[in-house]
């Protein structure tokens, strides 16, 4: 139960996050901005903030109760996104998201330090890949539904139909959500630790710390570049088939959503379930698969931009391009590395961080990806489109895909200084 209800709160913070995506041409419309300003709108905005207050939420929520927590922040993004419905200058909504952004800050971390101490860590790759599978679900719904609400009575009332039930799912959380006991699969050393009475690190202090380690700092810096290019890639993708494919609001939506949501879906189960097998005999492979999953997914990001638009297939009626087969491969790998690296972060710190220490990952994703992916892709969109008109949108996508290198990179540089992590942390608890 408390693992379903978190997760469909991780559902909805995505949903809430992520539908301005397929809302950006009618938006880009009603206020006449740019496509800088809408990547603005999309990116900085929200990703700022967000970076911002998950560090020290996180660190509240290592020592107070974490349900709470994530109850009271749902409800304040919830009314958040509600409030964008109502927005009638471009201001108005870059403050409404800037006050969405204020909420999700405390539902990530506390979230994912409660599901680490429901489960012990030969199962936690997989709690934590079903816990995961809301940005992609939420993607998924948020697109689908979204569109088709947006088609049928304007991108206002998809604010709505959103913001609102997240109001009952804070309170479902809130008198339903199990609050674990911290540290409940932790060694017995480790557990002693937890009761120490020395007085607590400053968080200034202990963020420098957790970035001094070598496996936490790679993987916080490969998740960043990742997030670059996934908030692009997710955020401009439907504005693409809109314009290259000629799609509707609710065509781009519905197909685009079914494919990159479900290819992600299934990515994300297969491999959390992978990891758990594969680690029980090298600890490494939680981060080679990250590493491989992402390699994997370059080619197919590129290749959805590039496919020629007159291959299509028409199912039950409905155009379905070739491109959407490659959105399909792209996120069952591309969802591989935010999965395996939040299960890496609860492995390799004691049961009194993990909240920091996944906010701290947390805000390289969000600050990076958030901030800058759909913000770069914008500006590369029209400095493109300077030299290539409406195909600028493609190029520019093109572009933020191959940031994926980079974070290969880092996971190859992270998987040694791991295993030593994992068996210095052994080696204090025996």
């Amino acid at each position: 139960m408390s693992l379903a209800l978190l997760a469909l709160v991780y559902i909805f913070s995505f949903i809430d996050r992520q539908v301005l995506s397929i809302l950006l041409e009618p938006i880009k419309q009603e206020f006449g901005a740019s496509d800088t300003e809408m990547g603005l709108l999309t990116g900085l905005a929200f990703g700022l903030i967000y970076a911002v207050l998950g560090v020290p939420v996180g660190r509240i929520a290592d020592t107070k109760n974490r349900r709470n927590i994530v109850a009271v922040c749902c409800g304040v993004w919830s009314l958040a996104t509600a409030a964008c419905g109502f927005a009638t200058q471009y201001w108005h909504m870059l403050v409404a998201r800037m006050s969405v952004a204020v909420g999700e800050a405390g539902g990530m971390a506390p979230s994912i330090s409660i599901v680490s101490d429901l489960y012990p860590p030969k199962m936690r790759s997989f709690a934590i890949s079903l816990f995961m599978m809301g940005p992609n679900l939420g993607t998924l719904l948020g697109l689908v539904i979204g569109g088709m609400v947006a088609q049928y009575y304007g991108w206002r009332s998809v604010f709505l139909a959103f913001g609102i039930p997240g109001v009952i799912l804070a309170l479902l959380v809130y008198f339903f959500v199990k609050e674990p006991v911290r540290g409940a699969y932790e060694a017995q050393a480790a557990k002693t630790a937890e009761k120490s009475t020395e007085p607590r690190e400053s968080m200034m202090r202990q963020v420098k710390r957790l970035l001094s380690m070598a496996p936490l700092r790679n993987i916080c810096l490969a998740c960043g570049a990742a997030g670059i290019a996934g908030y692009g890639y997710g955020v401009w993708a439907p504005s693409f088939f809109m314009r290259i494919h000629g799609m509707s609001i609710s065509h781009a939506g519905l197909v685009f959503g079914l494919a990159s949501g479900l290819g992600a879906v299934f990515g994300a189960m297969f491999c959390g379930w992978l990891s758990d097998k594969l680690t029980q005999r090298d600890a490494r492979w939680q981060l080679r698969l990250a590493a491989i999953g992402t390699f994997c997914a370059v080619p197919a990001g590129i290749a959805v931009f590039f496919w020629p638009v007159s291959d299509f297939w028409t199912v039950a009626g409905i155009k379905v391009p070739y491109a959407m087969a490659f959105a399909l491969v792209f996120g069952f790998f591309a969802s591989w590395f935010a999965t395996l690296s939040y299960s890496a972060i609860s492995q390799m710190v004691t049961a009194k961080e993990r909240s920091v220490a996944a906010a701290l990952l947390n805000l390289f994703m969000t600050l990076l990806g958030v901030g800058l992916g759909p913000l770069v892709t914008g500006m590369l969109s029209d400095y493109f489109s300077q030299s290539h008109g409406a195909e600028g949108l493609r190029w520019a996508l093109m572009s933020v895909v191959s940031i994926l290198i980079l974070t290969v990179l880092f996971f190859a540089l992270a998987i040694n200084p791991y295993k030593q992590r994992l068996q210095q942390l052994q080696s204090a608890a025996t």
